[in-house]
């Protein structure tokens, strides 16, 4: 994609808004991608690059949006300004919450921490859900990781977006006695068909909990995937 945009003079933009700031195991996702130099411009960055979530890790509203050298040397050389504004930006609060964030995750050895248990995360996730019969795919880097349910395996063919999977196993999970928020997302195959749910620990998540997490993801899993079976075989539930 970065041999694309160069030869036809386009900029790449990198939406980094979840994954970025140390949530995959690095500070920015891209520095783990294997870009040579044959396929870069004058630097191995993207041009733009929009942050978010984990620059106030939530303390504070705050995104950014870092550019490249040759970007702001283009706007220098051209106009000489770069019109943009919102109501509150550059406010104080949100930028010392910000700073206060990026610092604790240096000193405290955050982002190191976040590669170190999200490479627990997933070798548990793949050992307890790879051979499920209704999950597709588990993908992610770092401390983001997606889970993808699937009703064919072999075929990876969606549910029905009426049977609620991605919400059902959320609020199972959200259920006393599991007690893990196992965010849903639905449509996420074409608009419509296509149930996910993501994990996102904190960055200073241990090793403990980590294994607690794989245990009651896995759990909740089997339940309601057995509470399913259940149904289609009693036709309380349509196919």
């Amino acid at each position: 994609m970065k041999a694309v945009c160069a030869k036809h003079g386009a900029l790449l933009v990198l939406d980094e808004v979840m994954c970025g700031m140390g949530r995959t195991g690095t500070m920015h996702a891209w520095q783990q991608e294997d870009v040579t130099p044959d396929i870069q411009t004058t630097s191995s960055k993207p041009e733009r690059l929009p942050v978010g979530k984990g620059l106030g890790g939530g303390y504070a509203p705050i995104a950014a949006l870092l550019i490249a050298p040759h970007i702001i040397a283009a706007l220098s050389h051209g106009s000489g300004s770069f019109l943009h504004g919102q109501t509150y930006q550059g406010h104080p609060l949100a930028c010392a919450a910000a700073h206060r964030v990026q610092t604790i995750l240096r000193t405290q050895h955050l982002i190191p921490n976040a590669a170190r248990t999200g490479a627990l995360l997933a070798r548990g996730l793949h050992a307890g859900l790879d051979r499920h019969p209704h999950v597709g795919d588990i993908r992610g880097r770092g401390l983001f990781w997606g889970i993808e349910f699937v009703d064919d395996k072999s075929t990876k063919r969606a549910f029905a977006p009426e049977r609620g999977v991605a919400w059902r196993v959320h609020e199972r999970g959200m259920a006393q006695g599991w007690g893990i928020s196992l965010y849903p997302g639905q449509g996420t195959v074409d608009g419509v068909v296509g149930d996910h749910v993501l994990l996102a620990p904190a960055y200073n998540v241990t090793a403990e909990e980590v294994e607690w997490m794989v245990r009651q993801t896995v759990g909740v899993v089997e339940e309601v995937f057995a509470e399913m079976g259940r149904e289609r075989e009693g036709g309380g539930l349509a196919e």
